[in-house]
């Protein structure tokens, strides 16, 4: 608080002091408190009067002396302020005026004379009274009289100097201080006056004014208040800078507008043309130059006009010209050539593929087929076969046999029917689907579009991508396919499409309906070599960095990679391990050792390590109760063992390694069948009763169904039972019936090359299935010796050991 003197005479009426214009204040005074208003001596200003105290305050101070003081509360928030909720300074004002407004508020206008302090509230009813006191200013030399320049020293003199400036400034740049206030500065010359009048003016909060107001010591109002407008004129520079440029920008915009237009005004005098009309022009001639159809130039022409009513400016534009544009580049007429020479397609497929022979002749019958009739509606060729057999490259070559141009898309993981159909242009973002994009691409409409992984196709709430693509490879649509982005018909049927797959079973009828299925079975031993020799061990010597100085492979050393370092149709292991051998004479060669390197049988583990796949035919088969079976898996044939054993028991039978219902169900059929003809086979009946059957079948973490392994399951279950092994050199497939017969299966190639692979040379193959026999190449066949049996019991003389013949066979037993 101040050191202000107080009173010395008790609370009366006569007068307690002077003010600053010298009237007299009394010793009691009625007390208005106000909102966020602080009053500074000085200063006149109205007030709105609403309140109960307020009004009858009012009402008596005009019938009296029009004296009353102005206190602020403190809390906003109170509609009827308590007494420890007002500060404690405040002024004495005289009211001027009164005027009664209609809502039943007064507003008063009043003119602050001096500060006062509360001293002690003496009536709370009708309104507040209470003793003050007159705050008189403090110069620094200790007298209440007004500053004559050089008086109270040149610190006291620089604040009002710089009071008077800063106030200057502020009044230069606010907004809401009129300039006229600048002549009521000038005219104060009381250093107290001026520090409240800056206070009074200045836009900080009300508790600053206050306290303010509380100093009744000049030179600290004027350190106060010179610190406030410092920050204030900061303020006020700032926004008077962020105003120019932005008003700086919009008279460049106008500026630049206004240059445009005189521009675009002086082009047409010139017979110049501008950006935009250049381009729109542009698209005029590409669209001409495409040769669209009838249907699509309308739907061109019209998008062009809108395009030409469209400001730059407009989201629209960039949208409708992209549009315009896939337009003009689609080819609709451009297609490539096609020369097709039987002779030199053939050479350019035994040149690119080893193998393959029955591919190789169903591709030349279709390119045949093409060159005599161009306009040929189909078939879609679709290449199923295991990885790594040459799939996409058939593709390949195929396109250079017809001088065509390739494209490829892979479909795997491919969710949402909008890669096919595309997008529509309402979308953000909006593109065609994979189709047209990659023909647009192709810049011709007759390419050969190689659709990678077809099997691998999913579906969701996206939509079925499967679904779209039944137009797309359906040659009696597809002439007039619409991309949902193009939103126009697109003539299809001169692409030529080839679909591949690992396997059919997870492509869906109507698609498969449409595709003419060639199946690529893998290679054997031999064809591997061969590849091995051709295409494999070149191309990574070269991508490596090596030539035949630094490393050979010879036909042992790639035959021991091939038997014990892969086990698949394919060559793409085969070629890692080439790759990965290629890596170890790298290395060596860039560390200096040039000495000449020959892969033989004995040196491949000194880079692959030791043999990862050991042929263990002969060693499952060496006890009785193992047979050697033939499956069929995405990736090729396999050969699968089946062990069978007994131990005593009730005769329980027990299943083992991830059997499906349908092998368990031929494991079934086949004990029951042995069962049945135990008598003949010199099993006794016993054994059934009192022993406990195991039927495993290994590698049991990868799941396992089918019927074409029961006559393996019936061999096993025999050479346990009559205690004969099977011979290392036979594998077998069929699938049984309790009556005993033989019945076909598929995948007779793949099964075949899997045992040829294995090292086996003898299969035992249904009856039925001898026609597929002729599917397997005769280089294959020559080595091998196939049986074929119609019932079960044909297949134990030529599987099992040690000459085994079956038992007399018992007298049927009269009926009663």
């Amino acid at each position: 608080m101040t050191d202000a003197p107080k009173p010395e005479k008790p609370p009366s009426a006569v007068p307690a002091g002077r003010g600053e214009e010298g009237q007299s204040i009394p010793a009691s005074l009625p007390v208005m408190p106000v909102r966020e208003t602080v009053l500074f001596p000085g200063i006149i200003q109205p007030l709105t009067v609403g309140r109960r105290r307020s009004l009858a305050l009012v009402q008596d101070a005009m019938l009296g002396d029009r004296l009353l003081a102005v206190v602020t509360q403190k809390d906003t928030a109170q509609e009827e302020p308590p007494l420890d909720g007002l500060y404690d300074v405040g002024c004495a004002v005289r009211v001027l005026k009164l005027v009664r407004m209609p809502d039943e508020t007064q507003t008063v206008i009043i003119q602050a004379i001096t500060r006062v302090r509360l001293e002690a509230y003496t009536q709370n009813d009708p309104f507040y009274r209470a003793n003050v006191s007159p705050m008189p200013d403090i110069l620094p030399s200790g007298h209440g009289t007004p500053a004559v320049p050089g008086e109270h020293g040149p610190g006291f003199d620089a604040q009002v100097v710089t009071a008077r400036n800063l106030i200057g400034r502020i009044i230069e740049l606010s907004p809401r201080i009129p300039q006229e206030a600048m002549a009521v500065v000038s005219s104060i010359d009381s250093p107290g006056q001026l520090a409240d009048f800056i206070g009074a003016n200045m836009n900080i909060e009300t508790a600053k004014k206050q306290a303010l107001l509380d100093e009744p010591r000049v030179a600290e109002r004027l350190r106060l208040v010179t610190q406030y407008m410092q920050r204030e004129i900061e303020v006020l520079e700032l926004a008077s800078k962020i105003q120019s440029d932005a008003r700086g920008h919009i008279e460049e915009t106008q500026k630049e507008y206004y240059l445009r237009e005189q521009l675009k005004a002086i082009q047409k005098e010139l017979g110049e043309v501008d950006e935009k009309t250049t381009l729109i022009q542009q698209l005029k001639a590409d669209i001409e130059a495409a040769g669209m159809p009838e249907k699509v130039r309308a739907e061109a022409d019209r998008e062009l006009k809108r395009l030409e009513a469209m400001p730059v400016q407009s989201p629209d534009f960039n949208v409708v010209r992209t549009y315009l544009e896939y337009l003009a580049e689609m080819p609709w007429t451009k297609s490539s050539e096609d020369r097709i020479d039987l002779a030199e397609a053939e050479r350019i497929l035994e040149h690119d593929h080893y193998g393959l022979k029955l591919p190789k002749k169903r591709i030349l019958e279709f390119l045949a087929v093409r060159k005599l009739k161009s306009s040929l509606r189909g078939p879609i060729l679709c290449f199923v076969g295991p990885p790594g057999v040459g799939k996409t490259s058939l593709g390949q070559s195929i396109a250079r046999a017809m001088s065509r141009k390739f494209v490829r898309i892979s479909l795997g993981g491919m969710r949402d029917e909008a890669e096919i159909r595309g997008h529509r242009r309402t979308y953000v973002g909006a593109l065609p689907g994979r189709i047209i994009m990659e023909i647009r691409k192709a810049a011709v409409n007759n390419p050969v579009f190689m659709l990678d992984e077809v099997d691998k196709l999913a579906h969701d709430w996206h939509g079925d991508p499967t679904s779209a693509l039944l137009e797309v490879l359906d040659p009696e649509q597809n002439h007039s396919f619409t991309d949902h982005y193009l939103d126009v018909p697109f003539d299809l049927s001169k692409v030529l499409f080839i679909a591949t797959a690992n396997l059919m079973d997870p492509v869906p009828p109507a698609l498969r309906d449409r595709l003419e299925v060639i199946g690529l079975a893998g290679y054997v031993e031999e064809e591997k070599l061969a590849i091995a020799q051709r295409y494999l061990v070149p191309r990574q010597r070269k991508e490596h960095g090596l030539t035949t100085r630094h490393l050979r492979f010879t036909s042992a050393g790639l035959r021991q990679i091939a038997r014990y370092y892969t086990h698949e149709a394919g060559v793409r292991n085969l070629e890692r391990q080439i790759a990965a051998i290629c890596r170890g004479v790298a290395r060596r060669v860039a560390t200096g050792k040039t000495r000449p390197v020959a892969i033989k049988a004995e040196t491949v583990a000194e880079f692959l390590g030791p043999e990862q796949f050991l042929p263990e035919v002969k060693l499952r088969t060496s006890t009785p109760g193992v047979s050697t079976g033939l499956g069929w898996t995405p990736v090729g044939g396999d050969i699968l063992f089946i062990e069978a054993t007994n131990m005593p028991g009730t005769g329980k039978v027990s299943l083992t390694g991830q059997l499906g219902d349908v092998m368990k169900e031929s494991a079934q059929a086949a004990l029951s069948y042995i069962r049945s003809r135990g008598d003949q086979w010199g099993i006794p009946a016993e054994t059934f009763r009192k022993k406990d059957l195991h039927i495993h079948v290994p590698e049991g973490a990868t799941p396992k169904d089918g019927p074409s392994a029961g006559v393996a399951i019936f061999t096993a279950l025999m050479s346990l039972l009559t205690n004969h092994s099977v011979k290392s050199t036979v594998a077998m497939t069929g699938e049984i019936t309790l009556r005993g017969l033989v019945l076909p299966v598929g995948g007779i190639k793949e099964k075949v090359l899997a045992a040829k692979r294995a090292g086996i040379n003898i299969v035992i193959l249904p009856e039925r299935n001898k026609k597929d026999i002729e599917e397997i190449p005769k280089e294959i066949r020559k080595d091998m010796t196939f049986h074929f049996v119609q019932q079960m019991e044909e297949v134990l003389p030529l599987a099992l050991a040690n000459g085994w013949k079956p038992t007399k066979a018992a007298k049927p037993v009269a009926r009663q």
